[in-house]
């Protein structure tokens, strides 16, 4: 399979027409090989308009919502992001290439170490990774610039808005477990400022002040 032609059409289709207009976004999503973030057996499939399973019950998000919520997070060469649901890795990697620094939480170990081999592989060294309770963020990194929560989260956590900076952004699907908004809350001296992006649907967010497992 010829995965730069898969990955120019993934622009010209999906990304290109429905509004994702940044070109920092677009232009890593055309070389990073999303392929290698899933099992062999979907490569053929990883181009495509629709999530993909990763095993344990998880998914990686379909590339549009993967172009959307990292145009709207809005991501500086000189930013420090906190991700929650390190997941495949595939965000990460885009964040990463992006920014100065990314910290990501992963619930699921088998998870953590697999993304931590393709990110080495991809010699994407400015990525750190804990194994943990996303839903409490991770102070000791704190403040942050940006904050991207990849799942589904029944509310804004109190943690998360105390770890991000004034003027930071966080981006997250809040609704119930079948279907969610996908939002943006830029912090202010006067509390959150929220932009709404529209339905979606993410595997739920496991922890303390998230859905239970």
């Amino acid at each position: 399979m010829d995965y730069a032609l898969a990955r120019n059409k993934m622009i010209d289709t999906q990304l290109v027409p429905r509004g994702i207009t940044d070109l920092r976004v677009l232009e890593v999503m055309s070389r990073l090989p999303r392929h290698k973030f899933v099992d062999e057996a979907l490569h053929g499939q990883a181009y495509d308009d629709n999530p993909l399973p990763i095993g344990l019950g998880q998914t990686i998000s379909q590339p549009y919502i993967v172009a959307l919520m990292t145009q709207e997070l809005k991501p500086k060469p000189e930013d420090i992001i906190l991700e929650i649901g390190t997941g495949s890795g595939y965000q990460t990697a885009i964040l990463a290439d992006l920014c100065e620094h990314v910290y990501s939480i992963e619930r699921l170990p088998e998870l953590k170490i697999r993304a931590r081999r393709i990110l080495d592989e991809l010699k994407l060294f400015n990525v750190s990774l804990q194994t943990g309770d996303g839903t409490l963020g991770w102070p000791e990194h704190a403040p942050y610039d940006a904050i991207i929560v990849t799942a589904a989260s029944p509310r804004v956590q109190d943690a998360l808005v105390e770890q991000l900076a004034v003027g930071g952004r966080l981006v997250i699907p809040v609704g119930d477990r079948g279907v969610q908004r996908l939002k943006r809350y830029i912090r202010t001296p006067n509390g959150l400022d929220e932009d709404d992006f529209g339905g979606c649907r993410f595997v739920a967010l496991i922890g303390q002040e998230g859905w239970e497992g």
